[in-house]
């Protein structure tokens, strides 16, 4: 009698745990489900492809250690090709048939802005996006979470950079014709009106486009000293090539951190351009201990070296991780948000800006550095800068 009290108790037990579960979306017993939509197959894949591998090392080390509290960490990845429809087909299926309990990592601002009104509607987070736009955690979403400077932070600085140093005085914008691009114009707008100057010209183009010869040529008449990059990877090599083929050689090109990548620096002829950067270069020569240590592991998960956003997609699992060991045994999606509100000055393996999250705190850090490809690689060229 006693043992079928017992066993009734425990049955009892078990059926609550498991409705408790049930009534927490990505969450069992066992695990814990992440959604990532990313660039698989298409023109920012370079990103896409080593930030859902960043994502997966995280997880799969904290697996490795048992979970987080007895929990397996797992993360569905879905290919979006840098396309808003395709974007929202991802979301959609990661919120409603995958019933994940939160996204990590996602790419793209449009992408983003795209998924959003659905994503939180059914009360799952966004966590630190490949995106620096502003609208990745403005206005207030206690589900939205962004750890650095945005993007119009990081051209504000840059542009002050080379005007309050290099005497630089007639600036110019090429930016795609996106969220993410005009986040680079309205950040480039804010500082030349502070500085007392005006935008000489600017050039708009598709993600996709690759001849620049045109808006090259535009931007030589109109004499610019500057030329503010809202560009990503192949759309900040071809422009600059281009211009420097053409013995167009006395101007600055600066990009944001969307154009601080290995593929950038690495490809030739690329020495000069500048970009700011957040966090060090993934080189497996770096100076940085915990980077170059970070460079081997990853090369011998994947077989190929990390670029930046490996270390963009580690860091926002590990951000994540701090999260759901800060949310305890009982996790829920509100356990988790103050989990993550108790981030006080978290650091990186990567020298990145320490990280502060609270109540009402949803940037995480706001400095960016300058770097610049020389030998086909990126070097730092200045501390971290404000405007």
């Amino acid at each position: 009698m006693a043992r079928t009290t017992i066993g009734i108790a425990v049955a009892v037990a078990v059926a609550a745990a498991s409705s408790a579960y049930a009534q927490q979306r990505g969450v069992t017993a066992s695990e814990v489900v992440f959604g990532m939509h990313t660039d698989l197959s298409g023109p920012a894949a370079t990103y896409g492809v080593s930030s859902s591998n960043g994502v997966k090392m995280r997880f799969e080390e904290a697996n490795e250690q048992g979970g987080i509290e007895g929990r397996k960490l797992k993360v569905i990845v879905e290919d979006q090709a840098y396309q808003v429809p395709k974007a929202v087909q991802a979301c959609n299926k990661l919120i409603n048939r995958d019933k994940v309990f939160a996204f990590v990592g996602p790419l793209g601002t449009p992408m983003n802005n795209a998924c959003f009104k659905d994503q939180f509607a059914a009360g799952v987070p966004n966590l630190f996006p490949l995106s620096a736009a502003r609208s990745m955690y403005e206005p207030f979403e206690k589900l939205k979470f962004y750890g650095a400077a945005s993007y119009v932070d990081q051209i504000r600085s840059g542009i002050n950079y080379f005007v309050k140093n290099k005497g630089v005085k007639t600036v110019c914008v090429m930016y795609q014709d996106t969220d993410f691009g005009k986040e680079i114009l309205e950040g480039a707008k804010e500082q030349t009106e502070k500085l007392g100057i005006k935008i000489a010209e600017t050039t708009a183009h598709k993600p996709t486009d690759q001849d620049f010869t045109a808006p090259i040529t535009k931007l030589r008449e109109a004499k610019c000293e500057l030329i503010a990059m809202g560009t990503i990877v192949r759309d900040s090599i071809v422009p600059y090539t281009t211009a420097r083929k053409a013995g167009w050689n006395d101007v600055i090109f600066l990009g944001a951190a969307s154009s601080y990548d290995s593929f950038v620096g690495a490809a030739p002829g690329m020495d000069g351009f500048f970009a700011m950067g957040l966090t060090e270069m993934p080189y497996v020569d770096s100076p940085v201990p915990t980077v170059k240590k970070f460079v081997e592991d990853y090369k011998k998960r994947f077989n190929v070296d990390p670029n930046i956003g490996a270390v963009y997609g580690y860091v926002a699992a590990d951000i994540s991780v701090q999260g759901l060991k800060n949310a305890g045994k009982n996790l829920t999606t509100d356990s988790f948000i103050a989990g993550l509100e108790k981030i006080n000055n978290y650091a990186d393996i990567f020298n990145g800006p320490p990280v502060t999250f609270g109540p009402k705190i949803r940037q995480g850090a706001n400095s960016s550095f300058l770097a610049e490809v020389k030998g086909g690689k990126w070097t730092r060229v200045t501390q971290p800068l404000g405007f």
